[in-house]
């Protein structure tokens, strides 16, 4: 599935209007995923690549099949928003699809520091967008065993765990393209 998805990629891309060109070679992708983001029978696909220029953040590409076609079209396009390197194990950012149609972004640094950290979003395709449905954080410190922190929260609900007790914050639809890591850390109570 992933390298029919992946030959689609790199055969023809068709923009819709406005959007702009996730063009890279294929040696740029660190990630990918494929899933029926949009539900309608045809693998889709998010990719994550490198940046053009040093000192950028990776890009996060979206693209929906069409149905019946061997094409995909940029749905979302996302450059210079997702931290993460190749250059040092533990902090390469991670795509994976889920069994509902929703897909996860993950960054870590699990190697640098004595601060050490995984964040997840899990993104879903609602109202022709895709959206931030639920984030999870997880931290320690290398040094003090009690330094940690954690919080999983159903951003569409508010509701949540943090450091193993229940967290209400307001109830948010928050489109990825708008979303902030201070939205999921307030309402979990996160030190910054």
């Amino acid at each position: 599935m992933k390298s029919f998805a992946a030959a689609l990629l790199f055969s023809t891309t068709v923009l819709p209007a406005g959007a702009i060109a996730a063009d890279f070679p294929a040696e740029r992708i660190i990630a990918m995923a494929s899933g029926d983001w949009n539900k309608d029978g045809t693998a889709d696909l998010a990719v994550i690549a490198t940046p053009e220029n040093d000192g950028d953040d990776n890009g996060l590409y979206v693209y929906l099949a069409k149905p019946n076609e061997s094409r995909l079209t940029v749905a979302l396009s996302l450059p210079n928003t997702v931290w993460g390197s190749l250059t040092l194990f533990g902090q390469e950012p991670e795509l994976a699809a889920l069994a509902n149609g929703s897909f996860t972004l993950s960054t870590k640094n699990e190697t640098i520091g004595r601060d050490r950290w995984r964040q997840s979003l899990t993104i879903a395709y609602r109202n022709f967008d895709f959206i931030v449905a639920g984030y999870t954080f997880n931290s320690y410190d290398t040094l003090n065993p009690d330094g940690g922190q954690e919080c999983d929260l159903n951003v569409l609900t508010g509701k949540g765990k943090s450091s193993g007790r229940p967290v209400a914050g307001q109830a948010q639809f928050v489109l990825l393209k708008d979303w902030k890591d201070d939205i999921g850390r307030s309402i979990c109570g996160l030190d910054n």
